[in-house]
């Protein structure tokens, strides 16, 4: 089946959209508003956080650093009034820096992938995912691009669900993704790994992109279930289709931490 395929120019014009948005809805809310879907968190972390995150990889990209520790850290300022500049700052930083550099080029990442085709992709879901929470903050939550979302997905399928939580329950049962406003469609399966001391831990899943019927399926707008995925809307968001308890421990069982 077909899989969304973003160009890079695509990303840095979504990470630039959605960046712009994120500020306008922090100054909407207000510094000291809460942040619902990052609990303990007011406006002013989230803008920090964003800030951060957008410091590190444009000097990731900027340096061609081979190695995550050659970024010097980024200090919070005493002030968080200061935040929204330097969000600003170091935002067209990040946009400069993608749009100067070769997406093919080496870089250190977290993943496997270790090049700034990597970077491109994790800051548009980045800025998007954290945009959808400052609109929510500010009272008023918008879709993430349809696109964009079914491109999360297979990056959240692809990245991030294989980091099970400890805590975890087995799945017991596969699962099928089918968006239903754009192209994309997953299916996966789990896999168990033999542990002494936590007999049947769930080691990983198996993700195939297609149409296959899974004991659950969950069906719904790319954003919709991207948005599930990161536990940032329950599950009856989406159209849950089969075994429903399949679909909640799934759901359940990404160490989002």
């Amino acid at each position: 089946m077909d899989v969304i395929a973003l160009q890079p120019d695509e990303y840095i014009d979504a990470i630039r959209r959605d960046g712009v948005a994120f500020a306008s809805s922090v100054r909407a809310a207000g510094l000291a508003a809460p942040v619902a879907s990052c609990p303990g968190w007011v406006a002013a972390d989230l803008l920090w956080h964003l800030t951060e995150v957008h410091y590190f990889w444009g000097a990731i990209v900027s340096q061609r650093a081979l190695n995550g520790a050659e970024v010097v850290e980024l200090a919070r300022p005493h002030d968080d009034t200061e935040l929204a500049g330097l969000y600003e700052t170091h935002f067209e930083r990040l946009l400069h820096a993608l749009a100067s550099a070769d997406p093919g080029t080496e870089v250190w990442t977290w993943a496997e992938q270790h090049d700034v085709a990597f970077v491109l992709r994790r800051m548009a879901q980045e800025t998007a995912m954290h945009r959808w929470d400052a609109d929510a903050a500010a009272g008023r939550p918008g879709p993430i691009d349809a696109s964009l979302a079914s491109d999360g997905i297979d990056e959240f399928l692809t990245h991030f669900i294989d980091d099970v939580a400890r805590i975890a329950q087995p799945v017991a049962g596969s699962v099928h993704i089918h968006c239903t406003d754009i192209s994309g469609e997953w299916t996966i399966r789990e896999s168990i790994i033999a542990d002494d001391d936590f007999p049947g831990l769930p080691g990983g899943f198996e993700v195939t992109r297609e149409h296959a019927k899974g004991d659950c399926a969950l069906r719904g707008p790319a954003s919709d279930l991207l948005l599930a995925l990161w536990r940032r809307a329950p599950m009856d968001a989406v159209n849950v289709v089969g075994d429903a308890a399949v679909a909640k421990r799934f759901l359940a069982s990404t160490n989002l931490n």
